[in-house]
């Protein structure tokens, strides 16, 4: 396993095998920092098992439960999860778009919304909270919230 400062299983991500983890690149497994990552080093501590219960999923979770999204359970975890893996593709007007980066680390989670078969997918970091709806495997993306932070 490539050792994380959160604990994630890396081998478990699509790109598992060819991320170098967090701890080797000072928190940027991607190119850019992972939120939890840059809030444990920020502290100071090797692990997030140094501060406990993370404060800044909490918050972070608080958040988007006070957004209030219709159907949406409330979010009571978030796990780590690479920008490539969750960087759906969006149709405006025709055209494709993207609204993710693909080698940045986000925090998010896939919930089930109530009296539906599409999902809700959020996806955030230190700038951002994005909340989409979608289908089978991410078909048909809809964006239900886009807010910064």
């Amino acid at each position: 396993m490539i050792k994380t400062y959160c604990g994630a299983d890396c081998e478990a991500c699509p790109q598992g095998s060819s991320c170098p983890g967090c701890v080797k690149t000072k928190g940027m497994p991607h190119g850019s920092l992972c939120p939890v990552a840059g809030c444990c080093i920020g502290k100071g501590n090797e692990s997030c098992a140094a501060c406990g219960e993370c404060e800044m999923k909490a918050k972070l979770m608080q958040e988007i439960n006070d957004l209030n999204v219709p159907g949406m359970p409330k979010v009571t975890k978030l796990f780590e999860l690479s920008g490539a893996y969750v960087n759906l593709e969006y149709d405006l007007n025709g055209n494709k778009f993207k609204l993710l980066d693909d080698d940045a680390c986000y925090l998010g989670n896939q919930l089930e919304r109530d009296g539906s078969e599409r999902c809700l997918g959020i996806a955030a970091n230190d700038g951002m909270i994005l909340v989409c709806e979608y289908g089978c495997n991410g078909a048909d993306p809809e964006i239900v919230v886009l807010k910064r932070r």
